[in-house]
């Protein structure tokens, strides 16, 4: 037996006796397992689950192991995935800490910013959020203008960010600042990191139509950073910023991951039925939804494929842009044709007349709105590939 086949025997037996069956079944929006100081678990389940993988170092398998990982090759990484797969396992631990920030300080962080942060965020005890967007800077994210002012050991920072997707439960911000307003614009910007609870921070929530609040509204007055947490060097987080957006890029286009969720054909049985054959009773919905299927499937064949190309642990570039534009379109295509197959059980907001995935589906549909605006828009990944990939002239 070659030593995959034993990591994947010993894999697929640590699951089956360590994955609870509640986790097992898909995800709803508020068992997310997203850990931090303030996290409370509606299913108890969640926090058991997270704290064994944490124990294994599957929260990241393939970090190194000082920081918390599993310290997984990469096709000890692809066998772990397929064997949670197979059990059809949630993620133990999801947010920006994972899939974003950790990754950035892994490539561009100092020893002590690594072995300060990445166990903390390996372990689900620290949640973090994003200090990007600006009420002036959105796509033209290099203009934004919260400075960050040199004061003997620490920078004060002033401004306000929008868009900090969960900063009303966050424990800690990785975000962009202005050191040098006199720079050209990409030139002048750092990047930092700041405990949310530092005096001057003030987080107000914004209401979507959804219903709910996962964005919210950041300001800074007069915040004191110390200068031990600017990461890379005063002036190029730029650089950090670019290849952090890369990061989030990619865990943004697979959404949905590899876990199962209520599946088109689940809601089509259900309410538009099945005819003599066992077939969906709609032919014109029955070629949408392979035609969907066919487009997961080929999407799903292209992420395998470029990890299978990919050096070990190479970061994501240009062609993160492109799994983001892909599967973010992907995953609202998806809503489109459940809220079409439940016809007028889609208008529901509230009310016994209305089941509980029936709710939960229509406000899901809201929120894919969103899938192809954060991390950068639709517009903005196409234009990267242009640039990038295509070499098309500007």
């Amino acid at each position: 037996m070659s030593n995959l086949q034993s990591f994947r025997k010993e894999t697929r037996s640590w699951l089956d006796a360590n994955c609870p069956d509640s986790m097992r079944t898909p995800m709803p929006a508020d068992e997310y397992p997203g850990g931090g100081r303030r996290a409370k678990y509606k299913n108890t389940d969640t926090q058991v689950w997270m704290e064994r993988c944490a124990e294994k170092g599957y929260t990241v398998p393939s970090w190194p192991k000082e920081y918390g990982g599993a310290g997984l090759s990469k096709e000890e990484s692809v066998v772990f995935q397929e064997e949670m797969r197979r059990v059809n396992a949630r993620p133990p631990l999801v947010g920006m800490g994972i899939s974003m920030i950790g990754p950035a300080l892994l490539e561009y962080g100092n020893d002590v910013q690594k072995a300060e942060h990445l166990p903390k965020i390996a372990s689900g005890e620290i949640w973090w959020c994003q200090g990007y967007s600006e009420p002036g800077s959105g796509s033209d994210l290099a203009s934004l203008r919260t400075s960050a002012v040199e004061d003997g050991d620490d920078f004060i920072v002033n401004g306000q960010k929008i868009w900090t997707s969960g900063a009303d439960n966050a424990d800690w911000m990785f975000c962009l600042v202005r050191t040098d307003p006199t720079a050209p614009k990409h030139e002048g910007i750092s990047f930092v990191l700041f405990d949310m609870e530092t005096p001057g921070v003030t987080v107000k929530p914004i209401l979507l139509i959804s219903g709910m609040s996962p964005f919210c509204e950041t300001f800074f007055d007069n915040v004191r950073v110390p200068k031990r947490n600017l990461v890379f060097e005063l002036n190029k987080g730029w650089t950090v910023g670019k290849r952090l957006l890369q990061y989030e890029r990619a865990s943004i286009g697979g959404i949905g991951g590899g876990q199962k969720t209520t599946s088109i054909e689940e809601y089509a049985t259900q309410y538009v039925g099945t005819d003599e054959n066992g077939k969906i009773a709609d032919a014109s919905l029955r070629g949408q939804i392979l035609h969907h299927r066919m487009n997961d499937r080929a999407f799903g064949l292209t992420i395998n494929r470029s990890v299978a190309e990919s050096a070990t642990g190479a970061a994501p570039g240009a062609v993160s842009s492109m799994f983001k534009y892909y599967g973010t379109e992907q995953n609202k295509g998806k809503y489109e044709l459940l809220l079409s197959i439940l016809g007028t059980q889609s208008l529901g907001w509230t009310g016994e007349a209305f089941s509980d995935d029936e709710l939960t589906t229509t406000r899901a549909w809201l929120r894919s709105k969103a899938n192809s605006i954060e991390g950068g828009t639709s517009e903005v990944q196409l234009n990267i590939l242009a640039k990038r990939v295509l070499d098309l002239p500007e």
